[in-house]
């Protein structure tokens, strides 16, 4: 239905343990642009760490919630924008955002 991502520069994405145990995988089929999207799902637990779009090299797409510092998913980390708008459920409220995609947000 929703997750709320952040995208950050790969250069800045640092992995402090775990890295060798995250599983990717990778299709297009399902995603609107026709870009591929990878995921990296821990493969202990099953979580989707972070995904990745040909459409956006060198950037990564992280769940917020892999912060796991609340100040931070108060400040730096609220969300800015909204995207795929058309797609939102008649009984979720719209967030305070700043701007609004009906589609995805392509950098």
């Amino acid at each position: 239905m929703f997750a709320s991502n952040f995208i950050v520069k790969d250069t800045h994405l640092k992995h402090l343990r775990g890295e060798d145990k995250l599983t990717r995988f990778k299709q297009k089929k399902t995603i609107a642009s026709g870009n591929y999207m990878e995921n990296s799902f821990c493969s202990v637990c099953g979580t989707l760490m972070y995904r990745r779009s040909s459409g956006n090299p060198g950037m990564s797409i992280p769940r917020i919630g892999t912060i796991d510092d609340f100040t931070l998913q108060e400040t730096k980390f609220k969300p800015r924008l909204e995207a795929f708008v058309k797609d939102r459920c008649a009984w979720l409220q719209p967030p305070m955002v700043d701007r609004r995609f009906d589609a995805a947000f392509e950098m």
